[in-house]
């Protein structure tokens, strides 16, 4: 079951257009579980997660606790009562430094997060995004530990470092980011 109301998910794809559906069931650690549990208040069971592009790169972050040479792209939660774009801009600033706009909603992942007999249900939602700044620079310092712009081919070795972890939130983070590299125009050029 998602958080967000179909209806406005219909919006987004009358918008943006119909994404590819993908469902999963990831196995967690404790650790995930708890971290995704916690990340779900006011009942929050989604992410927004963004391909900000510029000039054939695509902007990625570092979390604090990520190993050297591990990045994905932009994501975060909207808030009770924000829009989709005005959510997707507030995060991709505050993980980036970016002025984005929406271009083309990708994916929809629904994945169950299993942890022993516990599950999380969880939607991640993907968009393309371009922006005509160049400058890219974590504003929220306790949340992200570095943003860069990467090229496409680089995500191969962001999958394999992620796939090497313990913590089955990077597993899942990994093959999504196999699913969107299927569908999405900027990785035929990698």
């Amino acid at each position: 079951m998602r958080d967000i109301p179909l209806q406005t998910i219909a919006a987004w794809e009358e918008r943006y257009g119909v994404p590819r559906e993908w469902r999963h069931r990831q196995p967690v650690t404790l650790e995930d579980y708890t971290i995704i549990k916690g990340s779900q208040h006011h009942g929050r069971a989604h992410d927004i997660t963004m391909y900000i592009e510029k000039d054939g790169r695509i902007a990625v972050i570092a979390k604090p606790f990520y190993p050297a040479g591990m990045y994905r792209t932009p994501s975060g939660g909207l808030h009770d009562g924000e829009s989709l774009e005005t959510g997707a801009v507030r995060e991709a600033w505050e993980e980036t430094g970016l002025r984005i706009r929406l271009a083309r909603y990708l994916l929809r992942a629904d994945v169950v997060f299993v942890e022993g007999a516990r599950e999380i249900t969880w939607c991640t939602h993907v968009f393309s995004a371009t922006t005509d700044d160049t400058h890219i620079e974590a504003i929220d310092r306790r949340e992200i530990r570095e943003a860069r712009w990467a090229a496409p081919s680089e995500f191969a070795a962001f999958g394999r470092l992620m796939r090497e972890s313990t913590r089955g939130g990077l597993h899942y983070r990994a093959l999504l980011q196999e699913q969107v590299a299927a569908i999405h125009p900027v990785f035929e050029i990698a």
